[in-house]
């Protein structure tokens, strides 16, 4: 028998037998249920209109993200950040200075990040952070829409022949701590009777080379994630990603509370994204459109009518700007994370509404 099956029969037959060590025992680590993160009543929050002063004197966004996540947030070899998360704070830089690079990139740990927006270390968070009611009411803390609809799953060795989350009874979880994973992790469990021992771990890069060195039989994270890190094993293909989706994941950008402009801003940063695709206006014939387009809703999305960019505090072509230097929503998600990157992500709820196979992308109309 395989090794690491071995192990599987021995623990399944443990938790057969009731036992009491199993992490879903008792109720979630305490930690879980609040992410880590300040209360509303910790540091002050943001006053109005603060932020786009303090951004436009310091001539630089500073955009918190992922320490290193393939496809979404990662320093390339020459250490030029990339990523889908990286792409919105650039399209943050250009719609309010004309530049997408007048922005400043900060690493976060998921415990940190959380702080570091409250405290004002960075000025927004792009970083695939789950969008709850706890963390949007209690932590200080406002999200400003999705821009990417994720949802927890488990990976697995072929070699262990698993092909459902109900066959890993007994198993070695990896999972991060201070996350929504752990608690979702414990909750699914719990309700269907089955038994894990967790392999916590602080960091993503840890519960990645865990799971490299075998010391846990799954790795349980968002679906993105799964498939970044099955991009970086050694031979992806022989690591599967369970059909189960055991939770939802609405994934999106936050602020400190207290500055509705600056939410607003972030917001429809990503909005203009999603409604150039929607209108066919892509990077590469935004020029065009701008000049000969007689729809009116086009016309006010690149700024030759109605104003729009003066209720945000930005310049009417604020659009514009996000869509000559970054393209729509379709464009970055393709060349990072879609099926021509090495993530090969189909767009599946993440595609448009009005399409054939609607998704859940939807913008409200600017108007």
């Amino acid at each position: 028998m395989h090794k690491r099956l071995a192990v599987f029969a021995v623990l399944g037959s443990l938790a057969a037998c009731g036992n009491p060590g199993s992490a879903v025992d008792g109720p979630p680590p305490e930690a879980v249920a609040v992410d880590g993160a300040p209360s509303a009543n910790g540091p002050a929050m943001g006053a109005q209109g603060a932020t786009l002063k303090t951004v436009k004197a310091r001539r630089r966004l500073v955009c918190g993200v992922n320490q290193g996540l393939i496809g979404f947030a990662y320093p390339d070899n020459r250490g030029r950040w990339r990523g889908f998360d990286v792409d919105f704070c650039r399209a943050m830089a250009a719609a309010i200075f004309g530049d997408p690079n007048a922005v400043r990139f900060q690493p976060l740990s998921s415990k940190e990040r959380f702080t570091a927006v409250v405290s004002g270390e960075v000025d927004v968070l792009w970083r695939n952070t789950t969008w709850t009611l706890s963390r949007d009411s209690g932590n200080a803390l406002d999200f400003a829409g999705v821009n990417y609809y994720d949802g927890q799953g488990f990976m697995v060795p072929k070699s262990l022949n698993v092909h459902s989350v109900t066959e890993l009874n007994g198993a070695r979880i990896c999972v991060q701590t201070g996350t929504t994973t752990e608690l979702t992790l414990a909750d699914y469990f719990r309700a269907r009777g089955l038994k894990y021992e967790p392999v916590v771990v602080e960091t993503e890069d840890q519960a990645r080379a865990n799971y490299a060195k075998e010391a846990c039989d799954a790795l349980t994270t968002d679906v993105s994630q799964l498939a970044a890190v099955r991009s970086t094993l050694s031979n992806p293909n022989d690591h599967i990603i369970l059909p189960e989706v055991v939770s939802k994941e609405p994934l999106g950008p936050a602020v400190r509370q207290g500055d509705s402009q600056w939410r607003d801003i972030v917001a429809w940063t990503l909005y203009a994204t999603i409604l150039a695709e929607e209108l066919g206006i892509t990077q590469a014939n935004v020029d065009q459109m701008r000049r000969n387009s007689k729809d009116p809703e086009t016309r006010r999305l690149l700024g030759v009518e109605g104003g729009m960019g003066a209720m945000l505090g930005l310049s009417n072509d604020w659009a514009y700007r996000i869509i000559k230097a970054e393209g729509n929503y379709g464009e970055i998600f393709q060349r990072n994370i879609g099926r021509t990157s090495p993530m090969k992500l189909e767009r599946g709820i993440n595609a448009l509404w009005s399409t054939d196979k609607p998704g859940l992308m939807y913008s409200p109309p600017v108007r």
